[in-house]
């Protein structure tokens, strides 16, 4: 698993670092060995669009993060790094940061990227991106010069460029002409090595190499989403093969060379198969669900409460993953900066009499409790199903309402009726470190009613953008991730590794939180 422990020690640091990173590196640069050919890529769910402004499911990351580039993104310790920025300047007081842009990077269509294209990119994320509420800090952005973009915030925020380099729903840039359209009707245009050339809803997308891209060559090759990208194959191919057994089966006849999330089931038949490596990332996401606040029972803190009393994580980890999980407590990974178990009381309870008396004192009249859920992440529809026994258990009329991945998110994200209970996992925003987490939960995942604010909850995450020292940052990571857990805003349920197959002729492709292209090659 990349390591990012230093991210807070080092975001002090970071427009210093930053500054300075147009400098080539000592290493000699990425080049293809190889180039030429179609890669399939099995997904493990459907892409719901391509729209990386508004979408925030993993599959549309795994597809259109190979497209689009953003100003300045994570390495592979989670630290910023610049992307299409060539550097950046923060001044002495802490409230202006400024971009130079790359020279000579250029749109699939052909037009030269210029700072109006950044503007316009960055309007539209505030009217509409997913997490907008990261530019509420900001005063203004203007462009001195076509190769110049300016941010001023209200006030300094030691995290500011952590939370502008997140890529769980990261800010892309298009074209300026492209950014004026709506939701989810955008043409997918970046500056990427990729290109788009066919989506086909519940089949597949297309991608093809940018003869005209140009890498950034601050690092020799790829870290992260940062650094020398090159498109070595000819074509990727994402197959979208929401059934686990069709997508092994694909894999090993050699339809597929990369299979997403291999279940545990198959591992021993698969490393015993020639042609089929497996590659795994110890810690990629977070099994985590939500309460609907808005939704009656789920309106009661109190059924909220018997909801997690109810819960025997050990149950609903191994039925998630087939005994591939740590139990965590936390909204991190271990290891990591922000990692606290503040809060670790309310977890793991396994208390069916507690949850019946919280149910007592609730009024709980057997109103039903709608699981939202999905079958084409096994992980979800799993723990879906180990819950609906627990809460039944319990006495609570729990009901499993079962959609598709793109529609259940879309209505979790989107509705405020018909649910009670959502199932996801977390895995860039829980490896981006505490803020990126949190941010989650500030951004009202949990739909409280008239989507008021919790004052307490945003005081804390308000500490942990803005405190002054890193001290100050953890302490109030602590303070958010224990009212979160005590008012019952998210559930994390357990850490869940992630393991994937590939073909023997897939060269230099490394697992990450998303799917990279970049620097892989066919050995063929």
């Amino acid at each position: 698993m990349p390591r990012h422990n230093e991210l807070l020690l080092r975001s002090a640091l970071a427009a210093a670092i930053l500054a300075t990173a147009g400098t080539a590196s000592a290493q000699e640069a990425f080049k293809c060995p190889k180039t030429g050919g179609n890669l399939v890529v099995g997904l493990e769910a459907a892409v719901p669009t391509l729209d990386q402004h508004t979408g925030s499911s993993s599959a549309t990351r795994n597809v259109a993060m190979n497209i689009f580039e953003t100003l300045v993104i994570r390495d592979a310790e989670m630290n910023p790094a610049p992307d299409l920025a060539q550097s950046i300047e923060q001044s002495g007081d802490g409230l202006t940061y400024t971009f130079k842009l790359r020279e000579g990077v250029k749109f699939h269509n052909g037009k030269a990227l210029t700072s109006a294209d950044v503007i316009a990119s960055f309007d539209r994320y505030k009217q509409m991106g997913v997490n907008r509420a990261t530019l509420d800090i900001v005063e203004s952005w203007a462009a001195p010069n076509d190769a110049t973009f300016v941010i001023t915030l209200k006030k300094a925020q030691p995290t500011f460029l952590e939370a502008l380099s997140s890529y769980t729903v990261p800010i892309v840039i298009l074209p300026s002409e492209v950014a004026a359209a709506p939701a989810g009707q955008i043409e997918p245009i970046g500056t990427g090595p990729f290109k788009f050339v066919e989506f086909i809803p519940d089949s597949h997308v297309t991608i093809a190499r940018y003869e005209e891209y140009v890498p950034n060559t601050a690092l020799a090759g790829l870290s992260g989403f940062a650094g020398n990208k090159q498109a070595c194959v000819d074509t990727v191919t994402f197959r979208m093969l929401t059934e686990v057994g069709a997508r092994m089966a694909a894999l090993e006849t050699g339809e597929v060379s990369i299979a997403e999330n291999v279940p545990t089931i198959s591992h021993e038949r698969l490393r015993a198969t020639p042609g089929i490596e497996l590659v795994s990332l110890k810690y990629h996401s977070l099994n985590v669900g939500y309460p609907n606040w808005s939704a009656p029972p789920t309106d009661n803190p109190k059924v909220r409460e018997a909801i997690l009393a109810a819960m025997n994580m050990e149950e609903i980890m191994e039925a998630a993953t087939d005994g591939a999980y740590e139990l965590n407590s936390t909204f991190q990974f271990p290891g990591t900066a922000y990692h606290s178990e503040a809060g670790k009381e309310f977890y793991n309870q396994n208390n069916i009499e507690k949850a019946k008396a919280l149910l007592a004192e609730a009024g709980y009249n057997d109103e039903p409790v709608v699981l939202l859920t999905n079958q084409q992440f096994p992980s979800m529809y799993n723990s879906a199903l180990v819950v609906s026994e627990q809460l039944k258990a319990a006495g609570i009329n729990a009901e499993l309402r079962v959609l598709d991945w793109p529609t259940a998110l879309a209505t979790s994200e989107n509705e405020v009726q018909g649910w009670n209970f959502f199932f996801t996992y977390w895995a860039t925003v829980t490896a981006q470190g505490g803020a990126a987490s949190l941010r989650n939960i500030a951004n009202h995942v949990y739909k409280p009613v008239d989507n008021a604010a919790d004052a307490a909850f945003d005081k804390a995450f308000a500490g942990v953008q803005s405190g002054s020292t890193v001290e100050e940052r953890r302490d109030a990571f602590a303070q958010a991730q224990t009212i979160a857990l005590q008012k019952v805003m998210a559930i994390p349920f357990g850490s869940m590794s992630n393991v994937q197959g590939i073909r023997s002729d897939v060269e230099n492709f490394d697992p990450f939180y998303n799917t990279r292209l970049a620097n892989v090659w066919l050995d063929r």
